[in-house]
Parts: structure tokens; sequence; C-alpha cells
């Protein structure tokens, strides 16, 4: 297969104990549940593409992005205390990105529209806070913290009226990052 091929659809494999051991679960696209095909995880393999993990289903609970890469033991490498139960492919995204982000819930407050990476909405847009977007193009990360640190959220295009009804109460978002085909 070619490799442009390759990078259209993500791959990941999951091994349920370190250093790529034990019984494995290969995945192409979202898998909402995993613990049907596995019953625990400890280590992963990323060929291609781009991923976010879920330490419960449905997309729920702590997220993690992983790009191309062997994670043999991506609990202790991440700081992960709970296994992976759920994980969604990153579509790539090729062409502009913009979002518009709002201080307060309900694209209330001050806002600003964003068509790349902002290590900091402090220092750039003087925003205490960003409790809503709008993702108009691309796929985004956004951390709890400046300089692309703490915890994240992936968003894909769309409207996100209030993050607290997203399973993010308390968190605040202070630095986002496009995701490109870097992966």
């Amino acid at each position: 297969m070619s490799n442009t091929g390759m990078n259209m659809r993500g791959k990941i494999t999951f091994y349920e104990e370190k250093n790529f051991q034990g019984r494995s679960y290969e995945c192409m696209n979202d898998c909402p549940d995993m613990t049907s095909y596995l019953s625990r995880c400890h280590s992963c393999r990323v060929e291609s593409g781009c991923f976010m993990v879920y330490d419960r289903n449905n997309y729920m609970g702590n997220q993690y992005f992983m790009r191309r890469g062997e994670y043999s033991d991506y609990m202790s490498m991440m700081g992960m205390r709970e296994n992976i139960k759920s994980c969604r492919m990153i579509p790539m995204h090729r062409g502009q990105f913009r979002m518009k982000i709002y201080e307060k819930e309900n694209f209330g407050g001050q806002s600003n529209e964003m068509m790349d990476d902002c290590d900091n909405i402090q220092e750039r847009y003087r925003m205490s806070d960003c409790q809503s977007c709008n993702v108009m193009d691309g796929h985004w990360l956004m951390y709890e913290q400046a300089q692309f640190r703490g915890k994240m959220m992936y968003m894909r295009p769309g409207e996100y009226r209030n993050f607290r009804e997203m399973g993010m109460s308390g968190q605040r978002f202070m630095s986002m990052r496009r995701i490109t085909d870097m992966c």
C-alpha cells in the first residue's frame, strides 16, 4: 500500500500487557467501548494517524492525544491512572483552521477568532477564561494550562456551548493547538 493511502486512515493496536504483550486489539476507527475486546490495556502502538484515547467509555473522562509511535507502558509515560476504555480516530484536515473562543458559557462575554495555535489566551487576547467555543474548520486540542500543558480536550467542528456539560467541570482552557497532518 502506498504511503499516502496509509496516512488517510489511522491504525492503532492496543495490548493487554506492557511492552506489546498479551492479547491485542487493532483499531482503525472510533471505538466507544474497548472492554468488550480487552479486559485491560497497558501498551499500544500507533502505526499511522493520530488518536484520542479516553479513560472512560463513550469518549468520556480524561483524554490523551497519541501520535504515531510506540507506547510500551503508556500509563507511566503519560501519567494515566486508568486503563484506556475508548478511542477516537482524528481525521486529518487539510486547509484552513478557524475557531471562535468565548469567555463565558453559551457564547457570552469577550470573544476572539483564532486561525493558528495560541499558547496563552490571557497574554494574547487578555481573556481570563474560555468556557465555550465554535469550531468552524479543522480539529483542535484545548489545554487547561498555558504552553499546551495540563488536561486536554479534543474539539471537532461544531458548537460547544458549555464545557461543564461535557464532563469538564471546573476546567478552564488557556491554550489551543491545531491538529495538523504532522502526526
